[in-house]
């Protein structure tokens, strides 16, 4: 099993407002303008699951398949060209700040790690930047 972490971000709101947030995907729809449009196309979306073509890998789709309140959301691939398992963890940091980390956990034969290393590392960046983004409120 490969895995692959983002760097942890501080996000300046409670642990509660951001895991509310993004447990539901219906909410992208509030930060959808945010997202690359020029890497990002047919995004579909409901509160469970994600659908999207990133290019140049092509389909994606992600569904949540628990939800650890507070602190953790797990996903795992429905469509995807490599399957993998994305968590999303967040941990509070004082009162009014939390923490928060995504992991990628697949399995990967060593040619295709290779491969794949920097794109998925690269893009679990892109995607905290994102959610870094975000304003939980």
């Amino acid at each position: 099993m490969s895995t692959f972490e983002s760097s942890i971000r501080q996000i300046p709101y409670k642990q509660e407002a951001v895991f509310n947030m993004l447990s539901d995907l219906s909410n992208i729809e509030r930060v959808k303008d945010k997202l690359p449009e020029d890497k990002l196309e047919q995004m579909t979306f409901d509160s469970d699951s994600i659908s999207v073509t990133v290019n140049p890998v092509g389909l994606i789709k992600l569904r949540i398949v628990d939800r650890d309140e507070p602190k953790c959301i797990k996903f795992e691939t429905a469509t995807s060209p490599v399957p993998f398992n994305l968590w999303i963890q967040v941990v509070p940091n004082g009162d009014n700040a939390c923490k928060m980390k995504l992991t990628i956990k697949a399995e990967l034969n060593p040619f295709i790690k290779g491969m794949v290393k920097k794109p998925l590392t690269e893009g679990l960046e892109k995607m905290a930047d994102l959610l870094q983004m975000i304003k939980y409120e």
